[in-house]
């Protein structure tokens, strides 16, 4: 096992119950688009002053341009990017899409965007995976590409939205569409009070809705994909899809603790999305 796969199993993150039945190639590919994602991430998150973090983001972007210009990349995730992903050839614009939407957490962090807005960030950090991640599985239809990342991409990120509000209000991150937030009769848009307001659940109940029309509209595009390309894809769907239905069936106005798939689950979600009918 490789540094990078070793990095993806050790988060505990679903992506890789659903990646480890590809083979190998593919397998590569998508751990270190993970590791990327995740080295975004963390950037963003990290303790470091405001201006450093969007000077290491910078930075990103210029080693994207190095990995594309066929110049030596700087880092080893560049660099793995460059020899695992590359034979795939992945839009260089996606990759800087990405970075662009996490950067909307800098210089300060997001706080009742537009509803609006919220598709952009969604389709930025969550449906940039999904592009990418169709171009490695096989997918070279450009329209079903972007139909689904936007759509399952939506639906996940949303889904990550509703399981991590506590978690996210305590960074001052409130990712609500403030729209919902006045539906609900919510006036402040300030993360620590809005998550004690006695109407959050109406809020996450409407912010559920698109996520539940994404997962629905998603599935629906997933059966024009050949089954070789769709099962990767429908692992993922699959895992994120309990979390949804987890936090449904117990009611929007529960926020802890958040929901849980133990491994065997996650495993089996994997098998069925690759082996079941």
């Amino acid at each position: 096992m490789n540094n990078i796969q070793k990095m993806v199993k050790k988060s505990g993150t679903s992506f890789f119950w659903g990646m480890r039945l590809l083979p190998s190639a593919k397998r590569n590919a998508m751990y270190t688009i993970y590791a990327f994602f995740r080295h975004i991430d963390d950037i963003v998150d990290g303790d470091a002053p405001v201006q450093e973090k969007i000077d290491l983001l910078d930075a990103w972007r210029q080693e994207i341009d190095n990995i594309y210009d066929k110049k030596v990349p700087t880092t080893d995730i560049g660099r793995k990017i460059y020899k695992n992903c590359m034979r795939f050839k992945l839009p260089k614009e996606e990759f800087i899409r990405m970075i662009d939407s996490i950067s909307m957490d800098l210089p300060h962090p997001i706080q009742a965007p537009s509803i609006q807005k919220l598709y952009e960030y969604c389709r930025g950090v969550a449906g940039v995976p999904g592009s990418l991640s169709l171009r490695i599985f096989g997918c070279s239809d450009e329209k079903i590409i972007e139909d689904l990342s936007f759509s399952l991409g939506t639906a996940l990120q949303i889904t990550n939205i509703l399981r991590d509000v506590k978690e996210d209000a305590m960074s001052q991150r409130l990712y609500i569409p403030k729209e919902f937030l006045e539906k609900a009769g919510i006036q402040t848009t300030d993360p620590l009070s809005v998550i004690v307001n006695k109407n959050l659940a109406l809020a996450r109940e409407e912010l559920a809705k698109i996520a539940h029309k994404c997962y629905d509209s998603a599935f629906e595009i997933l059966k024009k994909l050949d089954k070789k390309t769709a099962r990767p894809v429908r692992a993922i769907a699959y895992i994120y899809k309990r979390y949804f239905d987890i936090m449904q069936n117990r009611g929007w106005e529960v926020i802890s603790p958040k929901p849980h798939l133990g491994r065997p689950l996650k495993l089996y979600l994997a098998l069925k999305a690759f082996f079941g009918k």
